[in-house]
């Protein structure tokens, strides 16, 4: 498998490039040459198959020669080393439980897989490779999980100062060792405006090995995957297919459950569920692409207002705006709807969301009231522990304290303060030398 850059300015590379470098050269996002098909009979197979043969299957394409095919079965066994069950809510929608690994967040999957296959790329290094991640919640803690005492790598996590919940700001500036995590007076687009421009930085780079761990990195991005397959092996509607409700941010996501879609695997619709941050749905109904400063909402890890990844949404479908309406909608959620769902869902049905899988859950409601007969799955990407406040205003009860968190809550914060300078963090990674 071939990687050329959407920026159309950088040498098409593979895997293992594009894994190390993060982002392209000429600042683009890298992309697969060629979306592989599922083999004849593997979408039948999957309810007898293991999960970690069939992450093989789908990874091996990606991956290529770049890793050999017992390593990376090795990688995919500990990244999916936890359940992803899919739990009915209510008659008709069903929540793929993705917040079981080590940070309680769905993002535990793709940085356990990243981790490992950087490991295995680094270790013959004669410098270290510097990781760095900007994060609006859920990326950092489990970035710094991942990563946390690999041989060989440093990480270096910029989140916004006072926008992430105390469980995810103690998940990723407790840990220590190689792990750094700086505290920027911003949001999180400042954030990832400085690490796109440390990456664009080539005379940084000629001093620092460079590389990311958000969602633009291709080795973040495309095991994210697995979860709509995982999905799909539990699907108790077969042969119809699901409507699928991905809470949306940053995009990459979504946008990897459509290169799932485009390999072969039954999807009935795609919603993008959005907060107040609105610029995919404002573009979806004719508005044009035009992003606003990010707001602050009870689901920070999707306050992102220029999302990365929605230009590779549009390079899969040929950048093609209608094409783009008939696979997916996209539904904004306020911060009011998204608490009294918590309640009533609560309430009424005994299951207890976090913001985040609220406003999955709203956004799949409001398209069923449009389509009625339609059933689907919303992904709920975090635990409700991690956001206390918003859920027990909801519920008015206290959301039940699983023991990791508790170790967690119970250590030392140590970060940085930055201010949104670039200079700043140019001056950190130099110094890291």
């Amino acid at each position: 498998m071939k990687y050329y850059s959407l920026a159309g300015q950088a040498p098409v590379t593979d895997f293992r490039t594009a894994t190390l470098q993060g982002q392209a050269p000429d600042k683009g996002l890298y992309f697969p040459s060629r979306i592989p098909v599922f083999e004849k009979g593997f979408l039948d197979s999957l309810p007898r198959l293991p999960d970690d043969e069939m992450a093989l299957q789908v990874m091996k394409p990606y991956v290529g020669d770049c890793i050999p095919e017992p390593e990376l079965h090795r990688i995919v066994c500990e990244t999916l080393d936890f359940p992803i069950p899919l739990a009915e809510v209510c008659r008709g929608i069903y929540c793929l439980e993705l917040f079981h690994g080590p940070t309680l967040a769905f993002k535990d999957v793709g940085a356990r897989f990243m981790s490992r296959c950087l490991g295995w790329f680094s270790r013959d290094n004669d410098r270290r490779t510097v990781v760095l991640v900007a994060t609006s919640g859920d990326t950092g803690g489990a970035v710094a999980h991942g990563f946390h005492k690999v041989p060989g790598i440093e990480v270096v996590i910029l989140y916004p100062s006072g926008k992430v919940s105390p469980v995810q700001e103690k998940q990723l500036t407790t840990l220590g060792g190689n792990i750094h995590a700086l505290e920027v007076s911003g949001d999180f687009d400042d954030c990832q405006w400085l690490v796109k421009s440390a990456f664009a930085d080539a005379d940084l780079r000629g001093k620092v090995a460079l590389s990311s761990a958000n969602s633009i990195n291709v080795a973040r991005w495309l095991p994210q995957q697995l979860y709509y397959l995982l999905a799909w092996q539990q699907w108790p509607h077969r042969p119809e297919s699901p409507v699928i409700s991905v809470p949306s941010g940053n995009f990459g996501n979504l946008c990897a459950g459509m290169m799932a879609w485009k390999s072969g695997l039954p999807v009935a619709h795609f919603i993008a569920a959005c907060n107040a941050n609105d610029t995919v749905p404002r573009y979806l109904q004719g508005g044009g692409y035009r992003p606003a400063r990010a707001v602050a909402t009870h689901s920070n890890a999707m306050d992102v207002a220029d999302p990365s990844n929605f230009i590779r949404i549009l390079e899969l479908l040929g950048d093609d705006e209608t094409a783009c309406r008939k696979v997916m909608s996209a539904i904004s959620i306020s911060d009011a709807d998204t608490v009294d769902t918590i309640r009533r869902v609560h309430q009424d049905h005994g299951y207890l969301l976090d913001p985040h899988g609220a406003v999955g859950f709203l956004a799949l409601e409001r398209w069923r009231d449009a389509h009625p007969t339609a059933m689907g799955y919303f992904l709920g990407t975090a635990h409700p522990v991690k956001f206390p406040d918003c859920v027990e205003t909801a519920t008015g009860e206290p959301v039940p304290v699983p023991e990791s968190v508790r170790q967690v809550l119970g250590g030392v914060k140590a970060s940085v303060p930055m201010p949104a300078d670039y200079e700043a963090l140019r001056a950190f990674l130099t110094g890291m030398g």
